[in-house]
């Protein structure tokens, strides 16, 4: 199986910026959608970012503008800039090894934002 590891979350104050990486066990070259997700309390997880082998970007409207997704395929790594962050935000963030419906999820990374 594939193994997801998220790190760089944490609590920043609004207005500031993190960047969530996330690093696979497996050659991620060949997959087309890598993701991210989020969970805030009491709500549905929710799609944040992904991005395609051939590097196009997709992105709700609540991160349109202050997110950055990215992927280093040489490092099995994919990355969350996240700029200009809101309280709202504040959730786990889940990183996604697929397309929807099937692949892999990381266990999470904690982001707070909070001042």
């Amino acid at each position: 199986q594939v193994q997801l590891v998220e790190s760089g979350g944490g609590l920043v104050q609004p207005g500031g910026s993190l960047r969530l990486s996330c690093a696979a066990s497996a050659d991620i070259s060949r997959v087309f959608l890598m993701g991210w997700y989020r969970q805030a309390p009491g709500k549905q997880r929710e799609f944040v970012a992904s991005i395609t082998t051939g590097g196009i970007t997709n992105y709700p409207n609540s991160v349109k503008g202050r997110f950055t997704i990215s992927r280093d395929n040489a490092k099995n790594t994919v990355y969350l800039q996240m700029n200009s962050l809101k309280a709202e935000d504040t959730a786990v963030y889940y990183c996604k090894f697929g397309a929807p419906g099937s692949g892999y999820w990381g266990q999470g990374t904690q982001v707070t934002v909070s001042s």
